[in-house]
């Protein structure tokens, strides 16, 4: 005998009755932290979420505001930064598409958020969202593979600030590109750069002119193939990463 839950899996895919909104159309799911929920219990986390619109390099979250929100990026690219003293911003990662913003045990946010492009995401109310973990212990054990997976992501980022020389930064920040579009399904090359040349530059603790010199040593070495604005070809896979192990 077919369980409750399984029967209503059963009556929404049929077409009988839709998942609830924002859910409904969620290409993105497979991908985040609502992956974790049966299609029976969507209802719950629809009935916390809102669905927030954002315009490109609108700033939504704030460093050292109340942390009340947690955000699921949907779509576009998000930039998430820490405002030095002296006015200049280290970016210390961008979010894509399935991407989860504002783990953290902290009051307020450590980090501020804008969007590169026109971006998309739910929006959960942190207390409500918390509340879900008691009854759905996936979620809790998907948003720990996230702290995991945010924790790697820095120590490579304190190697690559640290260590990595101007060249073997920009090999690693456009390997790590390709390697985040694959797992999403997307294509490893090219790579798509929506950010840009500046936020780059801050990303990997350089200038913009190094950058963009950078960016053309490695065209003129055979190792990528500039296209259209914001597109690169990986024209020497292999050499590249080499390049970005330092060898």
């Amino acid at each position: 005998m077919k369980s409750a839950c399984a029967q209503q899996v059963q009556s929404l895919s049929s077409g009988k009755e839709p998942l609830p909104e924002p859910c409904a159309a969620c290409a993105l799911r497979v991908l985040s932290v609502c992956d974790a929920i049966d299609d029976c219990d969507l209802d719950r986390l629809a009935a916390i979420t809102s669905v927030q619109d954002i315009a490109r390099h609108q700033i939504f979250v704030t460093e050292g505001d109340p942390a009340d929100h947690l955000f699921n990026v949907t779509d576009g690219t998000v930039k998430v930064y820490k405002l030095l003293p002296d006015g200049r911003q280290q970016i210390t990662g961008f979010l894509f598409p399935g991407d989860f913003l504002g783990l953290s045990f902290l009051e307020r946010y450590g980090c501020s958020a804008e969007a590169v492009t026109r971006a998309r995401c739910c929006r959960f109310p942190r207390k409500q969202f918390a509340a879900l973990l008691t009854d759905f212990p996936g979620i809790e054990r998907r948003l720990l593979g996230i702290a995991s997976n945010e924790l790697a992501t820095a120590q490579d980022q304190m190697v690559l600030l640290g260590r990595k020389t101007a060249r073997e930064r920009v090999s690693t920040f456009l390997l790590m590109l390709s390697r985040r579009a694959a797992r999403s399904g997307g294509t490893a090359d090219p790579v798509i750069l929506p950010m840009t040349r500046t936020d780059i530059a801050d990303y990997l603790g350089l200038t913009v002119e190094t950058v963009s010199r950078t960016f053309t040593q490695l065209k003129k070495d055979g190792f990528i193939e500039l296209r259209e604005a914001g597109v690169v070809h990986l024209s020497n896979l292999p050499a590249l990463e080499d390049l970005s192990e330092g060898f």
